[in-house]
């Protein structure tokens, strides 16, 4: 029903495990956006520690989906972890705990990766920005907030052991908030609001600038969603201005958008969401998420687990992440639902799933056996005791529009 929160994100918000050390274990914390979410309707619940809007009154979550692919919406993604980390050997030291070649970027550009355990196991997936040869910033998931501030605070304090020059900062929410400004008009309405010129800031580029009059905006092109977009750090005490600025008709159509949304632009984006597609207990090629492993890294295999993440690039592995789409009329596969085969053997289980407002089908994707993970391979689903037909498919569900530079 229209205007209602769908079941699979209500059990997605309360399954997320809650954040500790930035907020309380047993009050949500809230973001400097809170009243404003509340003014303008929110719905707000507990998200990984912190009180976020799942919708707004105005909107149900099909309607701010499809609104976000056609138009575009804001999102307050302040709970994130964001950090800096400075000195002349911060390079070597954060490499020394993720699979990106961080040498090789240039300044002013970032990437996507993930932090690895002994294992090969993956402790998160995090986006890298090198702002200079000796500063990093980093934004990462919420509900790994413990984990990895105990992994860089680990990895910074074996490099200073070593007299090594680096030192990293934390930045609370109460201090820094972060909005993700996703969807076609995104950048041409944030560019209103800007002095620089960003149709020259690409996919993972990023860069400084003041946003409606606040100084130290930090804008990088990158998102969740699939869509052309920014992620802008601001200052807190200017968020509620910052926010209202981009929601002006006079600057462009721009809606706020909330967790709801959030979850199904990023399922058909083919994108992984920590705890259900990815945890520990899975490497980046079981993930299907081998290219954030850099080719550089594999050779120099000296980050955590490299070991067996080599011995799996060369051997192979069991189980692949894949992609579903189910036939019209099936229900909806949730985490946790069972994959079979045509002879009604179990195959692997669906991570994430939800009905897709683009589509108009029901989508999925989850862990499959190596066997079975060619597109076109038919296999069913077991919703609530019955078998639905389904078949692999490609990912993203749903064609990317990230603003790449021209070839």
């Amino acid at each position: 029903m229209q205007g209602l929160i769908p079941r699979h994100v209500l059990r997605t918000v309360r399954n997320r495990a809650p954040c500790r050390g930035f907020a309380s274990d047993k009050t949500p914390n809230r973001t400097a956006l809170y009243e404003f979410h509340q003014k303008q309707g929110g719905k707000l619940v507990d998200f990984a520690g912190y009180w976020l809007p799942v919708q707004y009154s105005d909107q149900s979550i099909i309607k701010s989906h499809l609104y976000t692919r056609e138009v575009g919406s804001i999102f307050d993604v302040s709970h994130m972890l964001q950090t800096y980390l400075r000195g002349k050997d911060v390079i070597s030291c954060f490499e020394s705990i993720c699979t990106a070649d961080v040498k090789g970027l240039r300044n002013g550009t970032g990437t996507l990766t993930v932090f690895t355990n002994s294992s090969g196991g993956i402790l998160d997936d995090l986006i890298v920005n090198r702002v200079a040869e000796d500063v990093l910033y980093v934004v990462s998931n919420a509900s790994r907030k413990e984990v990895d501030m105990a992994n860089i605070n680990d990895a910074v304090a074996s490099f200073r052991a070593k007299g090594k020059d680096v030192a990293v900062e934390f930045l609370s929410s109460d201090e820094q908030s972060l909005l993700a400004v996703q969807g076609p008009m995104a950048v041409a309405t944030l560019q209103k609001l800007c002095t620089k010129d960003l149709s020259r800031l690409f996919f993972m580029n990023s860069t400084t600038d003041s946003i409606a009059g606040v100084d130290d905006c930090r804008i990088t092109r990158c998102g969740y969603t699939g869509e052309d977009g920014v992620e802008i750090s601001i200052p807190s005490a200017k968020a509620t201005d910052i926010a209202t600025a981009l929601l002006d008709p006079a600057m462009g159509k721009l809606k706020l958008a909330g967790l709801g949304a959030r979850d199904s632009l990023r399922v058909e984006a083919g994108l992984c969401l920590y705890g259900n597609d990815i945890d520990e207990t899975t490497t980046p090629v079981e993930a299907n998420l081998l290219w954030l492993v850099a080719k550089a890294r594999r050779a120099e295999n000296n980050f955590p687990g490299s070991d067996k993440i080599n011995a799996q690039i060369k051997n192979g592995v069991t189980r692949r992440r894949v992609g579903f789409k189910m036939d019209c009329g099936a229900a909806p596969a949730r985490q946790h639902v069972d994959i079979y085969n045509n002879e009604q053997q179990k195959v692997g289980e669906i991570t994430s799933g939800c009905p897709s407002p683009c589509l108009q089908q029901n989508i999925a994707m989850g862990y499959i056996r190596e066997e079975y993970k060619k597109p076109g391979t038919e296999i069913t689903l077991k919703v609530r005791d019955k078998h639905y037909h389904s078949g692999v498919v490609k990912m993203p569900f749903v064609a990317t529009h990230y603003y790449q530079p021209p070839k």
